[in-house]
């Protein structure tokens, strides 16, 4: 029987020289669920990302990824990176897009360089999810052609362009106006309910209520609260969850 969990972190660790970044993080995010990682600057939340994707080396625990598991110390085998790229895709807060290359070849690199698929089946999908985005009609644009709203999608679609059952994304409402919020949270849940799994890091407490399952509070490297939005963001038990909700109201 699958398991209904898609990504299981277990006791967490990193090291900074002598300064402890993750202090033994443990969660997990469901099959289909947007999970919201939320906590101030500087609590660790890009850095759980980091560790997921294996672009960071992590000092203790485990994370496993629908059957990958990353180990503690150096950086993983070809082979397990290999197959981490294809459960993975990364959506990272200033889109690091091709500076050089259309939407549409940002979004079909991957697919023809690493998984060797055809250039016409790789457009074929790449149009797809563009057009499932909004911006088929930007294709040929280069990324400084691109409004703020429209580069982002162009790196979901990226990000999505090897069928990752995990999606990742770094604050993806922090350069947006609340109607462009609205929006990517529609979208948002349109692919959850398409079975993947969102997790994504944010000080937007009120786009955590709209669209997030669950949300996990980190503070100085720890888990300290979580559980479904209404509830945490609303009656917070842990001190941090009370600071992060006062400033976002400053």
């Amino acid at each position: 029987m699958e398991s209904t969990d898609l990504l299981t972190i277990r006791d967490l660790r990193l090291n900074r020289g002598t300064r402890e970044i993750l202090r033994g993080i443990s969660m997990r995010a469901h099959r289909g669920e947007l999970l919201a990682l939320m906590g101030l600057s500087g609590g660790g939340k890009t850095t759980v990302l980091r560790c997921i994707t294996a672009l960071e080396p992590f000092d203790g625990g485990t994370i496993d990824i629908d059957g990958v598991t990353l180990q503690s110390g150096a950086l993983p085998s070809r082979t397990v990176l290999r197959a981490l790229r294809r459960r993975v895709g990364m959506v990272f807060q200033l889109h690091y897009l091709f500076e050089h290359l259309t939407a549409m070849h940002n979004v079909t690199l991957a697919p023809t360089q690493v998984a060797h698929v055809t250039r016409v089946d790789a457009e074929r999908r790449g149009l797809a999810l563009l057009e499932s985005l909004g911006v088929a009609h930007r294709r040929d644009a280069l990324p400084r052609e691109l409004s703020g709203g429209e580069a982002q999608r162009v790196a979901i679609a990226r990000a999505m362009a090897m069928d990752p059952p995990l999606l990742l994304m770094d604050e993806p409402t922090a350069s947006l106006d609340p109607a462009r919020r609205g929006e990517l949270g529609q979208t948002l849940r349109q692919l959850t309910a398409g079975g993947r799994t969102l997790v994504i890091t944010t000080h937007d407490d009120d786009f955590a209520r709209d669209f997030a399952d669950r949300v996990v509070i980190l503070a100085e490297g720890e888990a300290v609260e979580e559980g479904v939005p209404a509830e945490v963001l609303t009656n917070p038990k842990h001190a941090a969850t009370r600071a992060l909700l006062m400033s976002s109201r400053a």
